[in-house]
């Protein structure tokens, strides 16, 4: 949550003026019980400066282009999720994991993966939930997801229909789980001659 002194620090105005775009309603606050304050969400905050044309401060932007793709492992199944670790570390790629939903969620800004892949079938919150919280987020729109899945393929293709960006079965060869990851962070297929092509 925000205060308007920081918006107003944001955006080099007087406090005043945020007060009065409260007021107007382009700028959605929410006042604290008994005080009077104004508070604002960082995603509404956001979703202002988009509106308005004004840009946004250094603080709320992704981080710069790194030279190594970002991958957030998801998989309640730690073997599943080393087994995507090293194939993919051995391919170039910046790895991370999280072995449930909400673990997930957590890394999700501060990583800023570049791709996620995600299991459907986790126990509290499951992969398809998982799927919603990021892509009704403003600020992980960026992020292509790949469902890795042992599922039935109807459940793929939900999943395709909820917002995933590409689907792969279980069990899967390493080379294709490699290059379905590659052209989702849009970069060329990364060391295929040293990918293993055991089933994972």
């Amino acid at each position: 949550m925000l205060t308007t002194g920081e918006i107003a620090q944001y955006c080099k105005v007087n406090f005043r003026t945020v007060i009065r775009w409260i007021k107007r309603g382009h700028l959605k606050a929410y006042q604290l019980p008994g005080r009077g304050d104004n508070r604002v969400e960082v995603d509404d905050f956001l979703r202002f400066l988009h509106q308005h044309n004004l840009p946004v401060p250094g603080a709320f932007q992704r981080p710069a282009p790194h030279a190594a793709p970002r991958v957030l492992i998801v998989d309640d199944d730690q073997g599943a999720a080393r087994v995507i670790q090293r194939v993919l570390r051995r391919a170039g790629f910046e790895t991370q994991m999280a072995f449930d939903g909400f673990s997930a969620g957590a890394l999700m800004e501060s990583l800023a993966p570049d791709v996620m892949t995600l299991d459907l079938r986790m126990p509290g919150l499951g992969g398809l939930e998982v799927l919603g919280f990021v892509r009704s987020h403003p600020r992980l729109q960026g992020t292509k997801i790949l469902v890795v899945s042992g599922l039935p393929r109807a459940r793929l293709d939900e999943a395709l229909a909820k917002g995933a960006d590409e689907v792969l079965g279980k069990p899967f060869e390493n080379a294709a789980l490699v290059e379905k990851v590659s052209r989702l962070a849009g970069v060329e297929v990364r060391a295929l001659a040293e990918v293993e092509t055991n089933e994972a």
